[in-house]
């Protein structure tokens, strides 16, 4: 206790500054005080709101402002470098994506009502849809996949119920972006199997290395840029 007292009493004591060779040296740790408010980031998710929110002129704005596509899924808009060389942070917007666990086996049923539900339509879709939708637990009858194309002929009784060809890579567009902009198409590997415990299952694995990404970025610039054109002082950077 006797350490900290005196180290506390020490700290009490003004600073010594000194020059030497010119140099300004401190033999206490020095920190400014400064007083930079920034306002609280607004918080949304459609580039819709954004563009509302800088044609509306509802705050005062820095002369200059970037618009930051952080992510497929973030934009954020920030200003330019204030006296203290800090950014004040306007908006944030979030897209509200449906979610998919990609490279994950789940039941048939479950796979059909997302393939339906979370993915734009599409020729590949489509087909997916029409193979996935042939099988049923036990129904397999034969079942082949030379890593480019899966076949499956399925059987109920003695009566065929189809057959049904799938390309592999598959070309789909989930909903993995704003719903302003053109959803990606991207390649994916489909895979079935039969489980013992949980009957078919099916699952999608991700094969375009995320290209995805810049194709999801280069629109939502193109499509901010289109509708903000007339902001003075905005820079779009993706």
């Amino acid at each position: 206790m006797l350490k900290e007292a005196l180290q506390y009493i020490v700290g009490l004591r003004a600073p010594e500054i000194k020059e030497i060779n010119g140099q300004t040296y401190s033999d206490k740790e020095l920190s400014r005080i400064s007083y930079n408010p920034k306002a609280d980031s607004l918080h949304v998710s459609t580039l819709t709101s954004l563009v509302d929110y800088l044609h509306s002129g509802t705050d005062t704005l820095a002369e200059k402002m970037i618009a930051h596509i952080v992510s497929p899924t973030t934009v954020v808009l920030i200003s330019m470098l204030d006296s203290e060389r800090q950014r004040e942070k306007m908006v944030t917007v979030s897209a509200e994506v449906p979610s998919f666990q990609y490279g994950r086996y789940m039941g048939h049923e479950e796979f059909l009502i997302a393939l339906q539900s979370k993915f734009v339509p599409n020729c590949d879709r489509e087909l997916l849809l029409k193979f996935a939708g042939t099988v049923e637990n036990g129904t397999i009858a034969q079942y082949g996949d030379d890593g480019v194309t899966q076949k499956a002929t399925v059987k109920t009784g003695i009566a065929s119920k189809g057959d049904a060809v799938v390309p592999n890579p598959v070309k789909l567009c989930p909903y993995r972006t704003f719903i302003e902009v053109e959803q990606p198409e991207s390649a994916f590997i489909f895979r079935m199997r039969q489980d013992n415990c949980s009957g078919v299952e099916c699952a999608i694995f991700e094969a375009d290395g995320g290209a995805w990404k810049n194709a999801a970025m280069k629109a939502i610039k193109e499509y901010l840029e289109l509708k903000l054109q007339d902001i003075p002082g905005l820079t779009i950077i993706s």
